[in-house]
């Protein structure tokens, strides 16, 4: 009997290569696009500040638009996601539900409870991976149930386990029409995507990106044309204090799913297929592609991942508890202008590049703060809008030292890092206007500036801006001590992610 179903869209938010909505739509006489709006559960499980939610909101106005064309329309139905199916299964006779498979633990209780519910309620539930390149559950099956815990490792799997699924075909008009619930529903209008003051979200915070499956893929046509830059990428070549962003800038895009991480796999497989020489993983493209499959198979099966208490991987350190400290970083109040601009600019726009996330990272936990990885996890939880659970945790454990990273002794400098790239501060003076017009010689560290320099800048420094909140070199001499200790006494822990990969190639599209 063909189904009648509802296509739960969680992460996923895209009509292209989404092998769950398409077999939903290829077994079924009736199928209702829902995306259930649960702000508990959000809220609860990742901790959304509002640049995500915007992005949240646009992402679902435009699969509305999208869909639209095709003939069918989103249903954003509020509430409890368990008493929202309850309801609905019982009101449209549903007797299929299909959705992503997905690894967080939190998406895994999700689908249990459906399943529970379905066994319950008398329908079927079917899930499909569609959010990674590979089977996480194939790769932990060749590492002996485990999953591999070096980058060298991860990559021996996939040489034997060979190329990722190809994309599935698109969805068309005819597949849609074929599955339109009945009009006299007026569906469209009972369930649009609320607006931001519709769930008391503010409107003055919006980021540059906008999100949606329409701009990602906007974004990555235009990536896609400079075929040399692409071929050539080289990961840690690119410049943290770029006023646009000098890698692809995709990484939000497929955080929720609004393009296919196959579809761009297999791009970037064209282009190097037509290039003598292309860059190779982990610096390439598709390198970071991998890095990102990398983090999703340690975090789907490393019990408390994105915790250091009892996380088998994880360096146990007794880091600081330092609430004063935390916020001065956190609201870009510690005095050094470098880091205070990569803060400024998450707080603005939701994004910064990779290597400017190293540095702010590495200055709250081992470099300078020595606070814990946890809570800099937290923040750009919130706040970034490429925020993941497996590769937010992967990279903080990483940065911190705690995890993956064994090159401890490399430490970023706050000053001399931003300098090399950009020795004018022209990145500082966009993002701290009260630095704009300080001499470059001395905007880096604006404290050695003498006191006439700081009044003709029209900045006294202590009282416009904040002194430096401590010393980089005293303070990162002693963490590294304090590290060189930690990782004595647990030499075994720090031997399980132990690989041969440099400081500046952690995850980031």
């Amino acid at each position: 009997m063909p189904h009648r179903t509802i296509h739960l869209f969680r992460k996923g938010l895209r009509l292209h290569d989404n092998p769950t909505l398409l077999a939903a739509l290829e077994s079924s006489e009736v199928v209702y696009p829902v995306y259930i709006l649960d702000r508990k559960f959000l809220m609860s499980a990742m901790n959304m500040g509002t640049l995500r939610w915007h992005f949240l909101l646009q992402s679902l106005e435009d699969l509305q638009r999208n869909l639209t064309k095709l003939g069918s329309c989103l249903l954003v139905i509020q509430g409890e996601y368990k008493l929202v199916l309850r309801d609905h299964i019982k009101k449209w006779n549903i007797n299929q539900v299909t959705l992503d498979a997905e690894i967080e633990p939190f998406y895994k209780e999700m689908e249990r409870t459906i399943q529970v519910l379905g066994r319950e309620m008398g329908f079927d539930v079917l899930s499909l991976r569609g959010h990674t390149l590979y089977d996480i559950r194939r790769i932990l099956d060749m590492n002996g149930g485990t999953p591999p815990l070096t980058y060298k490792r991860f990559l021996h799997i996939l040489s034997v386990l060979g190329d990722p699924d190809m994309p599935v075909r698109n969805l068309t008009t005819e597949d849609f029409q074929r599955c339109k619930p009945a009009p006299e529903l007026h569906l469209a209008e009972c369930y649009r995507v609320p607006l931001p003051e519709d769930l008391e979200i503010s409107r003055d915070s919006q980021s540059p990106w906008r999100g949606g499956e329409t701009e990602g893929l906007q974004r990555l046509e235009q990536h896609l044309k400079n075929q040399g830059w692409i071929a050539n990428f080289t990961k840690p070549k690119t410049i943290p204090n770029s006023l646009l962003p000098s890698t692809t800038g995709l990484s939000p895009y497929f955080s929720l799913g609004c393009l296919s991480v196959r579809s761009f796999f297999y791009r970037l497989s064209n282009i190097y297929a037509q290039s003598k020489n292309h860059s190779l993983p982990p610096v390439s493209l598709q390198g970071q592609l991998l890095w990102r499959e990398f983090f999703y198979t340690v975090a789907s099966a490393t019990p408390n991942f994105t915790k250091m208490a009892g996380n088998p991987i994880c360096l146990q350190i007794n880091w600081y508890q330092d609430a004063e400290r935390l916020h001065k970083w956190r609201m870009a109040q510690t005095g050094f202008p470098w880091i205070d601009a990569i803060m400024t600019q998450l707080h603005q726009e939701g994004w910064i590049h990779h290597l400017a996330r190293h540095a702010v990272a590495c200055f709250l936990t081992r470099g300078d703060l020595w606070i814990s990885w946890e809570e800099g996890m937290k923040v750009f939880e919130e706040m970034l809008l490429d925020a993941d659970y497996s590769i937010n945790a992967g990279n903080w454990m990483w940065l911190s030292a705690s995890a993956f990273f064994h090159q401890y002794t490399r430490i970023f400098c706050p000053v001399r890092f931003g300098k090399r790239t950009d020795p004018e501060g022209q990145y500082i003076r966009k993002y701290l206007p009260v630095l704009t017009n300080f001499p470059s010689k001395y905007i880096y560290e604006p404290w050695t500036a003498p006191e006439e320099a700081q009044k003709q800048a029209g900045c006294i420094i202590g009282q416009d801006y904040p002194l430096p909140m401590l010393n980089h070199k005293e303070a990162s001499d002693h963490n590294l001590q304090l590290m060189k200790q930690v990782r004595e006494e647990q030499y075994g822990t720090a031997q399980l992610t132990r690989g041969k990969i440099s400081y500046e190639t952690a995850h980031s599209v």
